[in-house]
């Protein structure tokens, strides 16, 4: 073979050969910070009426189903910490609200906050320079977990190192001063946000004091001191973090455009108003944080429980109900034959998922498809959200999705209208085996009771009611129009046929 054919083939291998991942030793320690008290955040938290003595074994809980909620929820506790800032996400993008909180970030480091970010490396290119400019600040502090080491062709990394590379972070929590925490399935983005007329997430945060709050610092360190963690800093070679600075400016659009009219929108939200008149109205409850061991994200975590063997214990076997919410879901042929058993011991099984039309990852959509018939077979109730879909503005309780949702993201399970969990874990092979994960399962009949009856209520009026009819065909149930379909609707031919034909490869236990 000529050398010159031989170049294409060597060259992939040189480079990776050339790359290696840094000493971890070079890392410093740090713990999360115990303290005393947190004045600012304690009055942007404060309840509503008289507040009595905190219970050490209860948490203080306030949901966010709102988008704009959910970044008030964010940005007050970011400008309201006096001594240090947790936060791990799988996501964050420098969009609108993405620059919003990195600025914010880098405002509390000025004041003497001390920062801890920890980012999942998968998603954070492009993200470079704005990383690098972010760590130069002596309060601030990034680690990447199973960072890709080549930063511009970061696709070669698989071909050496593709057992790592294949797990990923998927927790999201920001914690402030270890007296509040949010955690649950938003990343940062726009399109969690709801900034802007693109996609919008129909997803689920809680806000929590007490007793979880520590648990989550606590995990946060397992976290940081990972096998996994690196120091952003030794990672990225090349960048400046002059060129980071300028990618978080805002444009003159963007002052003069959306962010004047976001700002308008967050601040007519009700936790906005509620933080201003002292007024939330928290749900202190019972709870418990399930949390995968970091070591998963190198497969070192063999000998621990499966993340979903901790969550079926603390949300104990379904007596009546069980209602799923799960953006992805593949139930596999094991979890398929625990929901017919569940079923036939007199359980009514809700699923609620995406339609493919609705859904932002195709292949994951590929792997439900086979589970439809069976699922409706075992007796389960299957809807499939709308894409676009608009709740009436009468409605008073929203739900999970606020006024529209192109997409849904949240990801909870509520069993007997008395426990719930709310996390970053889909229903598929991927949150079970790849990635790691984390919630809070919540012992509350008002907060499981309501978001139930809720689902329940609006659901049929925004989302395919899936059923099986004559000759064993499948039938969608469109609620504006009121007809039946046959064919998965809204989505187009090659869509419904891509999905199909990866439905029959071996690919389950990647999705």
């Amino acid at each position: 073979m000529n050398i010159k054919h031989l170049i294409p083939i060597m060259l992939p291998a040189f480079l990776l050969g050339c790359a290696a991942l840094p000493p971890l030793e070079e890392r410093t320690e740090s713990s999360y910070l115990d303290v005393p008290d947190a004045p600012r955040l304690e009055a942007v938290l404060k309840p509503a009426g008289k507040a009595g003595k905190a219970d050490p074994e209860t948490s203080g809980v306030y949901l966010l189903n709102d988008a704009h909620e959910a970044f008030v929820a964010r940005a007050a506790l970011i400008e309201a910490a006096d001594h240090t800032l947790d936060i791990q996400y799988y996501i964050w993008h420098n969009d609108i609200s993405g620059k919003m909180l990195f600025n914010l970030l880098h405002r509390a480091a000025e004041r003497g906050v001390r920062v801890r970010l920890l980012l999942d490396d998968n998603n954070t290119n492009g993200l470079d320079n704005v990383l690098l400019a972010l760590d130069s600040h002596p309060n601030i502090e990034i680690r990447l977990f199973n960072p890709f080491v080549m930063r511009k062709w970061r696709a070669l990394g698989y071909i050496t190192d593709f057992p790592r590379l294949n797990r990923r972070m998927h927790n999201k929590t920001l914690t402030a001063d270890n007296k509040a925490t949010i955690l649950g399935g938003r990343n940062i983005g726009d399109e969690y946000f709801k900034v802007g007329k693109d996609t919008v997430f129909a997803d689920l945060d809680i806000l929590a004091t007490g007793r979880v709050v520590t648990e989550v610092s606590e995990d946060f360190d397992r976290y940081w001191a990972s096998h996994s963690s690196y120091n952003a800093s030794k990672i990225i070679k090349r960048g400046s973090a002059e060129k980071g600075f300028e990618q978080l400016a805002y444009s003159d659009d963007d002052r003069n455009g959306v962010l004047v009219h976001y700002r308008k929108e967050v601040e007519n939200s009700a936790l906005y108003r509620a933080m201003q008149q002292n007024n939330i109205k928290w749900f202190n409850v019972k709870t418990r944080l399930i949390s995968d061991d970091p070591a998963k994200g190198l497969n070192r975590d063999r000998h621990k429980p499966p993340i979903f063997d901790r969550l079926t214990e603390a949300l104990q076997t379904p007596k009546k109900s069980m209602y799923l919410v799960s953006p992805y879901f593949v139930p596999t042929k094991s979890g398929m034959n625990a929901l017919d058993k569940i079923v036939k011991s007199g359980v009514d099984v809700t699923v609620f998922t995406n339609s493919l039309q609705a859904t932002d990852v195709a292949a994951v959509h590929s792997g439900y498809v086979k589970y439809r018939k069976p699922l409706l077979k075992s007796g389960i109730s299957l809807y499939e959200l709308q894409p676009n879909h608009a709740v009436p503005k009468t409605k008073k309780d929203r739900g999970l999705t606020g006024s529209s949702a192109t997409s849904l993201h949240a990801k909870t399970f509520i069993v007997d209208k008395k426990r719930i969990f709310i996390g970053s874990l889909n229903l598929d092979p991927r949150s079970a085996r790849l990635n790691t994960e984390m919630g809070v399962v919540i012992e509350s009949p008002e907060i499981a009771g309501s978001m139930q009856r809720t689902l329940e209520n609006t659901t049929p009026e925004y989302a395919y009611k899936v059923t099986l009819g004559r000759h064993n065909r499948l039938h969608w149930y469109d609620p504006r129009d009121r007809k039946n379909y046959t064919k998965e609707p809204e989505a187009k031919f090659w869509k419904r046929v891509t999905a199909r034909v990866l439905s029959w490869l071996p690919i389950e236990g990647l999705l």
